[in-house]
């Protein structure tokens, strides 16, 4: 990746501009480090690889193969993410290829879920795998959850460096009586609009309440941004189905390649930092940095105008 961030971010005495403007760091993974946090530790991104290699954790993508580009070629069939999340309540398996021939092959504990899920695979023409077991006896809340951030983590995965897609997605899909929009933008920014009035509180054995937060967990862990709108609807049943297929179809527009784009990145402000990759950052700053001054920095540097963001092998830190 490459990131332009003005000089005025940079104002150690200890770390002139050109140094670090002519400074490459080799990292396997997409992160981007704030401005901050580098004038403490710059070395943290010369260690922060090797930590990885010999620390790996299933929800940090490994995004890149030797030549810079996506790790999920062509070549290998398509663009796939794969995801095992386990948690004292569930244990969960996702695969996903982006560039599939809409097999669905889903087993979730959840009858519903499992139907809504392969709409998901129908109707944006993906592979999907989710295979889950869970605390169901008690109700499925936790697997609907962590199904939907496994599936999150596997998409984020999937799109490895975004060069050439389209990542907007618009569209509107009717069923019966329902109608749905879904827009959805493949930002690095999650946020979850979400407009539905589902007259029931099941469908089935399923919650409708965890229709919401099934799309939560999926934003918070995808990165995108994702607004459902009602503009018809009395049935239940046709209400959530419609609002799978139009994600479904609004998807598959984000994610497909546009010719014209050339292979260029549509401008991204993406960030991605969590107590898991905190787990691995620490030990190369020796713990002198807490995870909420960490999220500080992240705050920090959110907020900075910077020129653009463009997904490739190492990392450049270069001026506006």
């Amino acid at each position: 990746m490459e990131v332009s961030i003005p000089p005025r971010c940079f104002n150690s005495s200890a770390l002139t501009q050109a140094r670090l403007f002519n400074t490459r760091f080799n990292l396997s993974h997409r992160v981007l480090i704030p401005a901050r946090l580098q004038m403490r530790k710059l070395h943290l991104l010369q260690t922060f690889a090797p930590l990885m290699d010999s620390r790996s954790h299933s929800t940090i993508p490994h995004a890149f193969d030797d030549n810079g580009s996506p790790s999920m070629t062509k070549e290998l069939g398509g663009r796939f993410g794969e995801v095992k999340r386990v948690t004292k309540e569930t244990n969960v398996h996702v695969k996903i290829n982006l560039d599939g021939n809409a097999v669905a092959e889903n087993n979730t504990g959840i009858p519903f879920l499992d139907h809504m899920l392969d709409q998901l695979a129908s109707h944006g023409l993906f592979d999907v795998h989710v295979k889950a077991t869970g605390d169901t006896h008690i109700d499925d809340h936790h697997t609907n959850e962590d199904v939907a951030l496994a599936i999150g983590t596997a998409l984020l995965q999937a799109l490895g460096d975004r060069k050439g897609i389209g990542r907007f997605g618009d569209f509107s899909a009717p069923l019966d009586e329902a109608l749905i929009h879904v827009s959805l933008d493949l930002s690095g920014r999650p946020h979850l609009g979400y407009d539905l009035h589902i007259p029931t509180e099941r469908v089935g054995t399923y919650d409708t309440q965890l229709v919401e937060h099934f799309f939560q967990s999926l934003v918070n862990t995808s990165g995108m941004t994702l607004h459902i709108r009602q503009l018809a609807g009395r049935n239940s049943h046709h209400i959530i189905e419609a609002t799978f297929k139009a994600f479904a179809r609004a998807l598959r527009q984000a994610t497909e390649y546009d010719p014209r784009r050339h292979g260029s990145v549509p401008r991204f402000e993406f960030l991605l930092f969590t107590r898991d990759l905190y787990s691995f950052v620490g030990p190369a700053l020796g713990h002198k940095v807490t995870y909420n001054e960490v999220c500080q920095d992240l705050s920090f540097f959110n907020s900075v105008q910077y020129n653009s963001i463009s997904y490739q092998k190492g990392t450049k830190i270069i001026g506006a």
